[in-house]
């Protein structure tokens, strides 16, 4: 959206809030900043000011947001010589960046998005923001005026993608520009009034050798993964909220050679891949009149039309499931995808519900022999109590014995216990058993060592 149709929004939003509302109440707190008229008075002359200065010159809308915050400093500065000549030097400084948040960024959390050690936010209403940070939940000092502010900074983020949210649609999925993932829930259905989730992205995609510095996983683990990509495995990586998945997903796919052509489905899209040849599909949700949704299982279905040589879904929650075990089963190796589970046996019971989901009346033993035919893999990643991210489970899917699929662990981190620091005590290792699809690898040219797997080695 162009800053000049911002502004426009800008101009009907009221940021004094209303002390009596159906839905929202004031945030108390907030009132006690002793500059907040001034701020509030100010917001509107800017606002006016530079949309008129864009309305004379309509490419300026293009120029980049450090012109446009320097207009806004300077705008402030005179407004505040003439307004408030009394105001501290260090509290002028604060109102200047707060009104360029206001303006250009997404209010308060601004400097929580650009801080590099916050990986999410989540503003619990006005007053209680808080921030992961390596793992752990923290309460931040910011804190928005009310809860119609927190309602304005979510429709910024969710107008220029074409999202609405309202009484009759008080839940969105939506991005910010660098991909980062964004959940907003607002009255009625929020009790305690509007509620924002922001999941980070870091601009630059982390590599297979950041997670092996974290300790995510092993070299050795690594070069496994690496050589399961590149042989068309297909990987299913599960775990649990804030586990890592879409990070984990995000490197698999950087293994995928460029002269392949990549098809991602996604909710909101988020993955980050480098390659070159790539089509990005995103889900629709359905508009006011409850019509025109496009789901992830109708995007995969019309991915298989499009001569992919792999498919990455975000996610898979519920029918989407059966199209993506299809497309695996039917060609279409190599295909990587996430799903919700807590082990990788409870990822195949939550496969086969959600194939279920699909409204196919299908006997479980059909389900599983498709889960069986098509899974080679699945990749376990979970959050410990530390905040910290591993690789728990590196597990091949061998096929079916009876009415039971059989898994068979090749890499697992084994805990220990934890330190006088509260951090986990623990180690990655092989499980001593070389997998059954080796020898596709070796078909497809790649030999590893034969002490990777070895218990011995490590």
């Amino acid at each position: 959206m162009s800053l000049l149709k911002r502004l426009e929004k800008e101009k009907t939003f009221s940021p004094e809030g209303t002390e009596k509302s159906e839905h929202f109440t004031v945030n108390t707190a907030a009132k006690m900043d002793p500059y907040r008229e001034l701020k509030i008075n100010i917001h509107k002359q800017v606002i006016e000011e530079l949309d008129s200065e864009l309305l004379k010159n309509q490419g300026a809308e293009d120029a980049d947001n450090e012109k446009i915050a320097e207009t806004i400093e300077n705008l402030v500065n005179t407004m505040l010589d003439k307004e408030a000549s009394y105001v501290p030097r260090a509290d002028r400084a604060r109102i200047i960046h707060e009104i360029i948040d206001e303006v250009i960024g997404l209010g308060p959390i601004n400097p929580l998005l650009n801080d590099p050690s916050v990986s999410e936010v989540m503003v619990n209403g006005p007053s209680h923001v808080y921030v992961e940070r390596k793992g752990k939940l923290v309460l931040s000092d910011v804190t928005f005026r009310d809860n119609e502010h927190v309602l304005h900074i979510i429709e910024k983020i969710v107008a220029p993608l074409g999202r609405r949210i309202d009484e009759s649609s008080p839940m969105v999925d939506a991005r910010l520009p660098d991909g980062s993932r964004v959940n907003a829930i607002i009255p009625p259905l929020a009790l305690r009034g509007p509620t924002l989730t922001i999941r980070k992205f870091s601009k630059d995609p982390l590599k297979i050798d950041d997670l092996i510095r974290f300790g995510s996983l092993t070299p050795e683990m690594a070069r496994f993964l690496e050589a399961c990509v590149k042989s068309r495995l297909n990987i299913v990586v599960s775990g649990g909220t804030g586990s890592g998945k879409t990070t984990t997903l995000n490197v698999l796919s950087s293994f995928i050679p460029d002269d392949e052509r990549i098809v991602t489905c996604e909710d909101a899209a988020e993955l980050q891949l480098r390659q070159e040849h790539v089509v990005t599909l995103e889900s629709r949700p359905p508009n006011i009149e409850g019509k025109g949704a496009v789901s992830i299982r109708d995007l995969v279905k019309n991915c298989l039309r499009m001569r992919p040589d792999r498919i990455v879904v975000g996610e898979v929650r519920s029918g989407e499931a059966l199209d993506m075990l299809q497309a695996m089963n039917t060609g279409h190796d190599g295909s990587l995808t996430t799903g919700h589970a807590n082990s990788p046996r409870d990822m195949l019971a939550r496969l086969e519900t959600m194939v279920l989901m699909a409204g196919m009346d299908l006997p479980v033993r059909a389900i599983r022999e498709q889960i069986a035919s098509a899974v080679d893999m699945i990749v376990q990643q979970n959050r410990l109590k530390d905040g910290s991210r591993r690789i728990t489970h590196l597990t091949e899917v061998l096929g079916m014995e009876g009415d039971t699929i059989v898994l068979q662990d090749i890499f697992v981190y084994e805990q220990k216990g934890v330190d006088e620091q509260g951090k986990i005590i623990g180690h990655f290792k092989p499980t001593g058993i070389r997998p059954k699809f080796l020898h596709k690898l070796e078909s497809s040219g790649i030999k590893l060592p034969d002490d990777i797997f070895s218990s011995h080695a490590f």
